[in-house]
């Protein structure tokens, strides 16, 4: 939906004469580096050009008014800034809530209302990180219309706390950081320990990433995903008796293999191995990019893809059908799920002159197996959370 669209449906709804102001923040693809942030490892995700527009303007009151155009249907949805308390019945607004909640919080001088149109074309359910993508998008409104300077991690480490404290998902630091920190045509490669990061070009010469949605709907709060990092933590409560770490992700796979045995649970060591083969797979895999050793990422990915399907269990029928059906076709370089699994994307490097045919005979594969299509996007990597100019208006 083009901006300007975007610009008149925010005047009719709110019945505003004045130009609103438009923002962007993108959705995220994280290239190898899953299930590793919140255990102190590494993770390379992408900003891409799929993401979550807001079309903002101040109040003269404390009103807070949210619309969003992906669900209508329930109108708009109203706040004071004196209350901004969770409450179920508000359903997708309890994330920008939960991001002006803890910037308020954090000190920052917020005292005017605000109206906010919302409009996000990533695919609903997709693990593209959709709600860090709203977070992110009002830290940046809310920074500018209140003509406040906001740290941009400080920023990023509120979006995750509305994640863990507002809404009740164990989730880590990537998917904000990504979005937050967002570079055209590059991936970060991100130490989530200690937030040391630096920016990596993405060259991929005669390729290109596609994004294959399962269509399957999940849910980050509603899925295994705590259970996941529960055992995790287990598992360095049980390594931790001997070794002197902080987390998964300072062991060599080396000290793991050592000290595996010290993992009461066997399927505890089973996600705690993920956890640290993951993490080491992912620093050779930005060594492999920087070299120009395409191929030897691509194998990277696919390890990565095993290790999740086998050890950590995340990935299921419809994530495991369409990355064997990339596997097997022509020009694919790696394939693998991306973001937390149990549905969600998969995410496959293609040569540019296989991707009609890749896109046809992986879906006719998943149709057959799962009984229901597939959808397929050219994920173009861009920047992060950001207000667009009149400049850039379409």
């Amino acid at each position: 939906m083009k901006t300007s669209k975007l610009v008149n449906e925010f005047q009719t709804i709110f019945k505003r004469t004045e130009k609103p102001r438009v923002f962007f923040a993108p959705g995220r693809i994280n290239l190898i580096g899953e299930h590793t942030d919140y255990n102190g490892g590494h993770v390379f995700p992408a900003a891409i050009s799929y993401g979550t527009y807001a079309i903002a303007q101040t109040r003269d009151d404390q009103k807070l008014r949210f619309y969003s155009v992906n669900f209508e249907e329930r109108g708009i949805i109203e706040c004071d800034l004196t209350d901004l308390a969770y409450d179920e019945k508000d359903d997708w607004a309890n994330f920008p809530k939960g991001m002006i909640k803890y910037m308020c919080e954090s000190g920052l001088d917020i005292s005017t209302g605000m109206d906010i149109l919302y409009y996000g074309n990533i695919p609903n359910g997709a693990g593209l990180s959709s709600s860090a993508s709203i977070e992110m998008v009002t830290g940046v409104l809310v920074e500018s219309l209140c003509k406040l300077t906001v740290d941009r991690v400080k920023m990023i480490q509120l979006g995750q706390k509305v994640e863990n404290d507002y809404i009740g998902v164990n989730s880590g630091i990537m998917d904000q950081f990504a979005i937050g920190m967002g570079k055209l045509n590059h991936a970060i490669l991100l130490n989530c320990d200690t937030l040391e990061y630096r920016y990596a070009p993405i060259e991929l010469e005669n390729h290109s990433i596609m994004i294959i949605h399962t269509n399957k709907q999940r849910t980050l709060a509603g899925s295994k995903y705590n259970e996941r990092r529960a055992q995790c933590e287990q598992a360095l409560a049980d390594l931790q008796t001997e070794l002197s770490i902080e987390s998964l992700g300072n062991l060599s796979i080396d000290d793991f293999e050592a000290h595996k045995h010290l993992i009461q649970d066997d399927v505890n060591c089973q996600r705690a191995k993920h956890a640290v083969y993951e993490n080491v797979r992912t620093l050779e895999a930005l060594k492999q990019l920087q070299a120009g050793h395409l191929e030897e990422f691509g194998l990277l990915m696919n390890a990565s893809h095993k290790s999740l399907q086998e050890d950590y269990e995340v990935t299921g029928i419809e994530l495991d059908t369409i990355v064997e059906a990339a596997w097997a076709q022509p020009g694919v370089v790696g394939a693998r799920m991306t973001g937390a699994g149990f549905g969600g994307c998969a995410i496959a490097i293609v040569e540019d002159d296989k991707i009609d045919a890749f896109k046809e005979n992986v879906n006719k594969i998943y149709t057959e197996k799962v009984g229901y299509e597939a959808t397929f996007y050219t994920a173009a990597i861009g920047d992060g959370a950001k207000e667009i100019t009149e400049e850039e208006l379409v």
